[in-house]
């Protein structure tokens, strides 16, 4: 055992060190697989592993969703559809307490069908709600929180770019996962909804503006192809047309249709350019999860799931005493890694502990996220906190102070969703069986 905790040490360690240092985790991973082979722990470097296992390990028929989703919120975002939910979101809830702060909530609900990245939320439609809410007079602290943390809101509703990673590392159904992620994203922003109204008795906040049907009207009908796109990619999954994949290629037809004959601010030429945006963005995350699926086999090689499996079997045998442990463990990774490079590295060594503990995958899935997720608002590393700096005015101390009492209703939803894993798994499996 301790050769084998050396092992995992040094394994685990080269890749936290490199990626410390600014190398990319792909090329991280890659590193550290050579390094183990060529130390005396290792058989020597296999070339034919590494070509086979670099092509089945992105060979993944649910993969091929991912480039139609990146594609598929880099066009809605193209066409202004980021304003058009925002002006709705605001005749729905402006005239409540805190009405901007809660416009902020709803809209990064209603985003997250177009973006599924809690960092694209921040960058993208985080700096029309910092603005906003700064022109009605709400402090820098209150609009930096609430922009924050409504951005964990989209990678948990459908489509989620990181919900697919997840589930073809995991060889889960990716319909399931949609449906797990909904009913928590959703609880998510009421939570945040709620904690935003308390806030605004303790500081005084009054509705921004009062209650109007027919600017809710106006705003309807120019955001409605907006707020069509995530009910036909989310009916069509429940009704089982099309998979999540197919999915989202119709929602990419359908925004072309939309911002060329109706908008008409598309041009072949904007259609061009974000595909090779899109490209560009899919072949890096399509690269990460090739090398990482050849990290995992490594780690299999030398053990590690069954280090892994020892040192968690002595904390609890009970499954939800588990999820806690490996929830902290989460938090911690996601304060200096990327989501989806931290799902990429930790999914194919936990996975068999999972198995053998009968925790449910999707409710698994489901808390891995949104403890990765809150880690990316976590002094001082969270990616979060430093893309608010650079998209708002505020330092990155004043992004830290401002986000921190927010997880009060964030670790409330996680919580919630451990002790009760029927939060995650009732929808999939009435709805999907």
């Amino acid at each position: 055992m301790s050769e084998l905790l050396i092992v995992g040490g040094l394994f685990l360690g080269i890749l936290l060190l490199l990626y410390a240092i600014g190398v990319p985790v792909a090329v991280a991973m890659g590193v550290s697989v050579v390094v183990m082979w060529v130390s005396p722990y290792g058989n020597g470097i296999d070339f034919t592993l590494i070509s086979n296992q670099l092509f089945y390990g992105v060979n993944s028929y649910p993969l091929l969703a991912v480039p139609f989703y990146v594609l598929l919120g880099r066009l809605m975002n193209r066409i202004g559809m980021t304003e058009r939910i925002f002006d709705f979101a605001g005749s729905i809830v402006g005239h409540y307490r805190g009405g901007i702060a809660q416009v902020n909530i709803v809209a990064s609900m209603i985003f997250s069908g177009m973006s599924g990245l809690a960092t694209a939320d921040a960058a993208g439609l985080g700096r029309i709600e910092y603005a906003a809410m700064r022109e009605n007079g709400y402090d820098k602290k209150t609009a930096l929180g609430v922009t924050g943390s409504s951005a964990l809101i989209g990678p948990l509703i459908p489509p989620s770019v990181a919900i697919i990673i997840y589930g073809v590392l995991a060889d889960e159904s990716i319909g399931k996962l949609f449906m797990g992620g909904f009913l928590p994203g959703i609880i998510m922003g009421l939570a945040l909804m709620v904690f935003v109204v308390v806030l605004s008795y303790h500081y005084g906040f009054e509705p921004d503006s009062e209650f109007e049907a027919s600017r809710v009207w106006e705003t309807f009908k120019h955001s409605i192809f907006a707020l069509l796109t995530p009910v036909i990619i989310i009916g069509g999954l429940l009704s089982g047309q099309f998979t999540a994949t197919e999915a989202g290629a119709i929602g990419v037809v359908f925004i072309v249709l939309v911002g060329s004959l109706v908008y008409r601010n598309l041009s072949a030429n904007d259609i061009v350019q974000e595909m090779k945006n899109s490209m560009i963005e899919t072949c890096a995350l399509t690269f990460i999860i090739a090398v990482a699926s050849l990290y995992g086999l490594v780690a299999l090689q030398l053990q590690l799931p069954r280090l892994l499996v020892d040192g968690f079997a002595g904390v609890s045998s009970d499954p939800t005493m588990l999820l806690l442990s490996l929830t902290l463990l989460f938090l911690v990774v996601g304060t200096f890694m990327d989501t989806i490079a931290a799902m990429t590295v930790l999914v194919p060594i936990i996975m068999p502990l999972i198995t053998l503990t009968n925790i449910d995958p999707i409710h698994f899935g489901v808390v891995m996220l949104l403890a990765l997720l809150l880690g990316l608002l976590t002094p001082p590393f969270g990616i979060i906190l430093f893309v608010l700096e650079k998209v708002t005015d505020a330092s990155l101390e004043e992004v830290m102070k401002g986000v921190l009492p927010y997880y009060i209703p964030v670790v409330t939803v996680l919580l919630l969703c451990i002790f009760f894993p029927d939060l995650v798994t009732y929808i999939p499996r009435e709805l999907i069986g």
